[in-house]
């Protein structure tokens, strides 16, 4: 007949033991005192007893060995471990008590553990005097899981770790384990005994692709230097200041000259500087997090706490960061809690079931993009993303999270026919479990990173996205203006001729435009996908395009809202992105492109310099049309404000034809300077304008009570300051 001793070892052999240390390891049998350990790949293994090494017996030929004796050994048990290739001396694994504590363990099942990342993953680690590694994971239906790696020949029988009650929790410490050690998880599900190898969801580091394997990392060497940034961010007043933000992809902005990548630290040093002369205020970074395929541009993230490696290490990516604070430059990084892939190795059905995603796949799965929905609603995995956000916000000094597809989070029926999804307890199609995420994080964010932004990609009309929490709004920052965005865009790509029929996409913007916190966005999303570049969607001859291109860019600087610019658009990248090459740099030996880039630096430092372009962005007291109803001529004329009583007068004709003798409205008398003309001579431009500015007469016109007397260029816009 088995005994109890037979059948935990045939658990053991089989790597089916849901409690390995209450076999292994030492404990007391009667009056006697009983160490065992599981060694396959031992051939002798000595215990150290008081000052003697004691020989264990191999009690079975897979590997275990065993020591019975009156007097106990001093824990953790120090084994002497012989092999083919070396003696070691190391710490019995299973010596050694529990490391998460019992409160970290309720807050993460309350969802309420922000730095989850301390108590889960691989960290390196003093435990009970020995320094080592300490894994956990949470894998709530697993029989058992183990600690794979190169250390144990990826054999699932040797470290099976501990499960931590009814948490779902697995911990295990391995001394004398330390940095750039390889792992995974191998998960044996309780329901059908499938065996499951698993990449670490909380790991910071992960091997080079192809491989994907977790990587143990060393805590951070990088001496900060940011110390005044991060002091002056905290009394940051974003509301009234300047938000100029380049968003950049770093794979493809810039390759070395064998066509590799830059690091964080070249790109430190030749990015920021770029940043720094064109006068940006920020940086969006395209997702940085973990991913196995260049071609998602990061959006298919497989390691929400992991820098990817195709740039560098972790303290490379805080130098970059810090390198852009101590230029003034803040660093936002886009992140995606909307979805994740389907790649076995990774996330996807992590402990054999649907455990971060939903079971149903009307509700688990974006069938847009084949990848797999977050279950907002589950305490834990609302956790893990709220504490990726504060991971790379407080690990990374991140200034900002612009969130990625946050209309496919909020709606139930995001892309899907009646039918194909699950109406709320209500019956409505608002996804509850979602805004109560995005209320936390938001909330999170503010309290505890006082001056860092979060931005929503949202482009639905949902109330109050950019509102505080306690006044029943999602809480964000600032939304992306995705309406503005598509109207002006829809606008220019007509033929000018055609213009005077779609006026009103030029206007109806500020119909709601104060409704939120606006970014203006012309973004990766609109230059890929066969959507052609800005410059190629513009309409006309080279000529034309070009000036219809500094055109644009006129209006989306003097426009109420926030700024953003994919990398290239200052210059006039002439073909859509491509992730798999750099932006066209060659194409600044031609005037025309030079020009554009002088035009987009120009008209950054006239915003950075005029409070009146952005001191009023979210307030309707900041704009004021001087005329919007010029439809035949396809002119408008508007005012911005700043509180100071500052002002610019922005008149832009989105014809070809050069207009003389046209009489704007001006709100005072005086000498009209015209800062900038986007059809200057060095922006490429016909030379046309209003030299060095204009005498306001007392003629009240436009309601206004002076006006002056101007020459309007051809697909131009003209700035006048007073």
């Amino acid at each position: 007949m088995k005994t109890q001793t037979d059948h935990a070892l045939q658990l053991i052999l089989d790597a089916k033991h849901h409690d390995p240390f209450a076999f292994l390891g030492l404990h007391q049998e009667g009056k006697k005192h009983v160490f065992r350990t599981f060694a396959p790949h031992a051939n002798k293994i000595s215990l150290k007893v008081d000052s003697d090494w004691i020989e264990l017996k191999r009690s079975h030929h897979h590997g275990l060995y065993e020591w019975q004796g009156n007097q106990a050994p001093v824990t953790p048990c120090l084994l002497k471990i012989q092999t083919d290739q070396q003696e070691t001396i190391t710490e019995d694994t299973y010596s050694f008590q529990p490391v998460l504590s019992e409160t970290d363990m309720h807050l993460f099942g309350e969802g309420q553990l922000n730095q989850a990342y301390t108590s889960f993953g691989s960290r390196i680690m003093e435990h009970q005097g020995v320094k080592g590694t300490r894994f956990s994971v949470w894998a709530p239906n697993a029989e058992r899981v183990s600690v794979v790696g190169n250390f144990n020949q990826w054999d699932g029988r040797i470290n099976p770790m501990r499960i931590r009650g009814s948490s779902g929790i697995w911990e295990l410490f391995i001394p004398n384990l330390g940095e750039n050690e390889l792992y995974k998880f191998e998960i044996r599900n309780r329901h059908t005994g499938a065996i499951i190898v698993k990449t670490d969801p909380y790991a910071q580091a992960y091997e080079a692709k192809p491989g994907n394997a977790a990587k143990v990392i060393p805590a951070s060497q990088h001496q900060w230097q940011d110390d005044t940034w991060l002091s002056q961010r905290a009394k940051y007043d974003w509301l009234h200041s300047p938000f100029n933000c380049y968003e950049a992809h770093l794979g493809s902005w810039k390759r070395n000259s064998d066509g590799e990548f830059l690091t964080y630290r070249e790109l430190a040093d030749q990015l920021v500087p770029y940043l720094v002369e064109m006068g940006y205020t920020h940086i969006e970074l395209l997702p940085i997090t973990e991913h196995p395929l260049n071609e998602s541009w990061g959006y298919q993230t497989t390691g929400y706490f992991a820098a990817t490696n195709r740039f560098g290490t972790p303290d490379d990516l805080r130098y970059f960061v810090d390198t852009c604070h101590k230029a003034n430059i803040g660093v936002i990084l886009d992140w995606v809690p909307g979805h994740f892939p389907k790649d076995d190795w990774a996330l996807a059905r992590f402990d054999g079931t649907a455990l971060y995603e939903h079971e149903d796949p009307r509700l688990g799965e974006h069938q847009d993009w084949g990848t797999y929905i977050f279950n907002y609603g589950r305490n834990e995995v609302r956790n893990f993303l709220v504490s990726s956000a504060y991971f790379w916000l407080k690990e990374f000094h991140i200034d900002g999270l612009r969130v990625d597809a946050v209309a496919s989070m909020l709606y139930l029926d995001y892309s899907r026919k009646e039918g194909q999804w699950i109406p709320n307890k209500y019956g409505g199609r608002e996804n509850l479990e979602a805004i109560d995420f995005f209320r936390q994080l938001n909330t999170l964010v503010h309290k505890d990173f006082p001056g860092a932004l979060t931005i929503a990609e949202e482009s639905t009309a949902w109330p109050a996205v950019s509102r505080p929490v306690y006044v029943g709004g999602l809480g964000f920052s600032m939304k992306w203006n995705m309406g503005w965005m598509n109207d002006t865009l829809s606008y220019m790509e007509n033929d000018p001729v055609h213009r005077r029929y779609h006026h009103d996409k030029l206007t109806f913007g500020q119909l709601y435009a104060y409704s939120e916190n606006f970014v203006l966005p012309f973004s990766h999303d609109e230059v890929v996908h066969g959507k052609k570049s800005l410059l190629d969607k513009m309409p006309g001859d080279a000529w034309q395009k070009f000036a219809n291109l500094r055109l644009l860019y006129t209006f989306q600087t003097t426009h109420p809202g926030k700024k953003l610019n994919f990398m290239g658009n200052e210059f006039a990248q002439g073909r859509e992105w491509s992730v798999n090459q750099s932006l066209d740099w060659h194409l600044l030996e031609s005037d025309w492109h030079q020009g554009v880039q002088r035009a987009s630096h120009d008209l950054n430092e006239i915003y950075l310099n005029s409070p009146a372009l952005y001191d009023l962005d979210f307030e309707s007291s900041g704009f004021q049309w001087i005329d919007c109803h010029d439809s035949d001529q396809s002119v408008i004329s508007y005012i911005r404000r700043a509180r100071d009583g500052s002002f610019l007068v922005i008149v832009l004709n989105f014809t070809p034809v050069l207009r003389t003798g046209y009489r704007v409205g001006v709100p005072q008398s005086g000498f009209y300077r015209e800062i900038f003309n986007s059809d200057a001579p060095c922006y490429g431009g016909s030379n046309q304008g209003n030299g060095s500015g204009l005498n306001s007469e007392a003629l009240a016109w436009m309601n206004q009570p002076h006006s002056v007397l101007m020459t309007i260029p051809p697909l131009a816009g003209v700035i006048l300051s007073i």
